[in-house]
């Protein structure tokens, strides 16, 4: 059976609350009782597009790790249909309530098993995730009555058209991750939920960041793979993390979010701290921490850099290192180790 069939099929037999079969013409979701519930229809930005739902969504199915957690965090499992594409063990608060909905698979799911879950909204944290390569375009979705919203953190001032993991066009602030949290708070209809996790997230911000001066620290993010290191370039979460501390980023020369910089390259900016990517997938080279650490100490490229003679390593999940509410966990570890190898003022 095609692809095209096999998604017909699961239309007919499953989407019927979403789509009328034959005609792809959206209908109401069945919970929505043919019509929009109290304060519906609610509309939030979605990178360039529009994500509508008339009714607070019952069969959410989230597509990326960091657009999970928000979920979680906001008190929505009971709400969520399945989710995809993690890099990290969920965060520990968060275990409980993740254990009640389904993982569809640890990378992206087919849009088969996504379908068949009956979502009535899908979330992600990347274009990357719901495009060519990724899960499936969103065209897709929204041709079926799914409304799919993605984070402004992947496109609010970044250039997703080149190859790479894009360009921030403009510097990447913690407003477009509570920009991502107040959205989806939005559109489920718990905005005061949203608004305490966003205040709880300031305040350790603030607590972090008291009376720090990191500004003679260089520091390097290595996310991951040791053939073609994926380093941070300026602007994106590790920008974040940076400029919170006042410290310098060694390779804060470069807009591309994760530029693949060579190891000669490396040994010129002699960073004095690397914070690395503790990652448990297994989809490229070096991604654990520890497979990181046994590579600069061994290659003859890095095995002399400051940071590794004096072993200034800080461990960073990978969903610290993107634009995620785990950010703020990335400046409050960087933050204590700073203090612990005495580079703060």
């Amino acid at each position: 059976m095609s692809s095209t069939a096999r998604i017909s099929a699961l239309l007919c037999a499953g989407l019927l609350a979403l789509t009328a079969c034959g005609d792809g013409s959206a209908q109401n979701s069945a919970h929505s009782g043919g019509g929009s519930a109290d304060g519906y229809p609610v509309t939030v930005a979605s990178c360039g597009k529009e994500a509508k739902v008339t009714a607070p969504p019952r069969r959410a199915v989230s597509l990326d790790q960091g657009s999970t957690e928000i979920l979680l965090s906001l008190g929505l499992a009971d709400r969520m249909a399945g989710t995809g594409t993690w890099t990290d063990p969920v965060l520990k608060n968060l275990a409980k309530d993740n254990a009640k909905v389904e993982r569809l698979a640890d990378r992206y799911p087919s849009l088969e098993k996504v379908l068949a879950k009956e979502p009535d909204f899908v979330s992600a944290s990347f274009l990357y995730t719901v495009g060519k390569g990724g899960v499936a375009d969103r065209t897709k979705f929204t041709e079926l009555g799914v409304p799919v919203y993605v984070s402004p953190t992947d496109c609010a001032g970044k250039d997703n058209d080149g190859a790479g993991d894009g360009k921030r066009v403009k510097t990447l602030t913690m407003d477009s991750v509570y920009g991502e949290v107040r959205d989806l708070a939005k559109v489920f209809g718990v905005e005061k939920r949203g608004e305490k996790l966003i205040a709880g997230m300031k305040n350790r911000v603030t607590a972090a960041t008291k009376d720090i001066d990191a500004s003679d620290a260089r520091l390097m993010y290595w996310f991951a793979n040791s053939d073609a290191p994926y380093m941070a370039g300026c602007c994106g979460a590790p920008g974040i993390i940076t400029r919170e501390l006042g410290a310098k980023n060694v390779f804060d020369d470069t807009r591309e979010e994760w530029p693949q910089i060579n190891w000669e390259t490396v040994a010129d900016r002699d960073p004095d701290v690397i914070v690395l990517g503790d990652l448990t997938r297994k989809s490229q080279s070096a991604e654990s921490a520890a497979a990181k650490i046994k590579f600069l100490e061994s290659n003859p490229a890095t095995k002399n850099l400051t940071a590794v003679k004096k072993k200034r390593y800080v461990l960073l999940s990978g969903q610290a290192m993107n634009p995620t509410i785990r950010t703020v966990d990335g400046i409050e570890q960087v933050a204590a180790a700073l203090r612990k190898f005495g580079l703060v003022t």
